[in-house]
């Protein structure tokens, strides 16, 4: 990377803006680079980082990725059933590179960041892969993404956005070392933060049966905890083709992240504990499980973000005047692996608790909506949770599953 600024080429800096958020010239691209390393990282060309300028290139090409998406969401509106993938991992590899590929402007795009005296690789090489994936799980995750989006089926990603992913790896004489996956710590301009589109999702506490106002006997959830999850999307385009379908993430944030009173009081940490506690839910891919928090975090973790994206669901369902009665219309649920399975219970949960819709109904409803892909029959890779700490956890939830677990029995 150069140490100086480049000269701009006088075309770039003449050129029209009409389509400069949305053009595959080379010029107007490069006039775009320019224009986001001035307007988003307030930077001049002579004094801009190797990451400005990889921040300035991304942002152009996500301007046309953006453009593509709007309009896929108009699109998708017509649209009969949307697909949700429920996964814990999404092993996506870096945007930047797969982007152009995508949109099919590789070679501008490069052609773009020469006249602007760069070399693409060594942008394309400064990227951070995102820490949200470990393995062939969260790869089959990824694909079957780009899979959707590429055969024009209207799709949507449900996963943690994670703050550090699994761990990066080094080399010393010979040996791995293992440290600390700060993938988000320069930045993600892939990301859209909708802090507008946030759920409460509860943990511990208690149930409590109640007479109903028409007298039918009804169970209600009081829990001890309340955490919000806020979603973050990335648009996930399909190659070689207009549409782009989304993975929306979710991080934990205190339902309250500040308390005032204790803060006078001179309790400074406590006036932020419930603020730390909250988000150590999306901190880390796979906490190690095998101490007894770890296992909490863990099934925190799968509860928290299928809680996110069943509300988030149902939101947009009603959104098209559709009764929830007819939610496995407008949605059909693939479940990656034991991870996301809650979302069996908790969709029950929701359509018997809340709403209040016939168990045999709600049963009905939840059978059509979910299926689900299994990885493995090892012992060891499936997903098991000791009884106390599931009640502890999620007691509305074990008693729902020892209900379904009775009917099935006595079918």
């Amino acid at each position: 990377m150069k140490k100086e600024g480049p000269s701009i080429h006088p075309m770039i800096v003449n050129e029209s803006c009409e389509d400069i958020r949305t053009s595959s010239d080379p010029n107007v691209i490069a006039r775009a680079i320019v224009e986001n390393l001035h307007y988003v990282k307030g930077r001049t060309p002579a004094h801009a980082t190797v990451n400005d300028w990889y921040t300035a290139v991304a942002r152009t090409v996500g301007d046309r990725l953006l453009d593509h998406w709007v309009k896929t969401l108009t699109t998708q509106r017509r649209q009969p059933k949307i697909v949700s993938y429920l996964s814990a991992e999404f092993l996506l590899g870096p945007h930047l590179g797969n982007a152009m590929l995508s949109l099919g402007i590789s070679e501008q795009v490069r052609e773009a960041v020469t006249k602007l005296g760069f070399d693409l690789g060594e942008l394309l090489d400064h990227e951070q892969e995102p820490g949200l994936g470990n393995g062939g799980l969260g790869r089959l995750a990824a694909c079957f993404l780009d899979s959707l989006a590429t055969l024009r089926l209207p799709a949507i990603g449900y996963g943690i956005r994670y703050e550090f992913g699994i761990f990066d790896q080094e080399i010393s004489d010979g040996w791995q070392k293992e440290i600390t996956d700060t993938w988000l710590a320069l930045g993600n301009p892939w990301e859209i933060c909708r802090p507008e589109t946030a759920y409460y999702v509860n943990f511990g506490g208690h149930t409590e049966c109640y007479d109903d106002e028409e007298g039918v006997k009804r169970v209600r959830w009081i829990p001890r905890r309340v955490v919000k999850g806020v979603a973050y999307d990335t648009p996930i385009p399909g190659y070689d083709g207009p549409v782009v379908d989304l993975l929306r993430l979710w991080k934990s944030e205190a339902a309250e992240s500040f308390d005032l009173e204790a803060f006078t009081e001179g309790d400074y940490y406590g006036a932020v504990e419930e603020k730390f506690v909250s988000e150590t839910i999306t901190k880390v891919l796979y906490p190690n499980d095998e101490p007894a928090a770890g296992k909490r975090l863990r099934l925190a973790q799968q509860y928290f973000f299928v809680a996110c994206s069943l509300r988030d669901m149902i939101r947009i369902h009603e959104l098209q005047h559709n009764p929830l009665t007819t939610f496995h219309e407008g949605f059909t649920v693939q479940l990656n692996d034991t991870h996301p399975s809650i979302a069996v219970v908790e969709l029950m949960r929701i359509l018997v608790d809340e709403r209040r819709i016939d168990w045999d109904l709600a049963w009905s409803i939840t059978q059509k909506t979910f299926s689900y892909t299994n990885h493995t029959l090892l012992p060891e890779a499936l997903e098991k949770w000791p009884l106390p700490l599931f009640g502890r956890m999620l007691p509305r939830h074990v008693e729902i599953i020892f209900e379904i677990n009775k009917r099935f029995l006595r079918r």
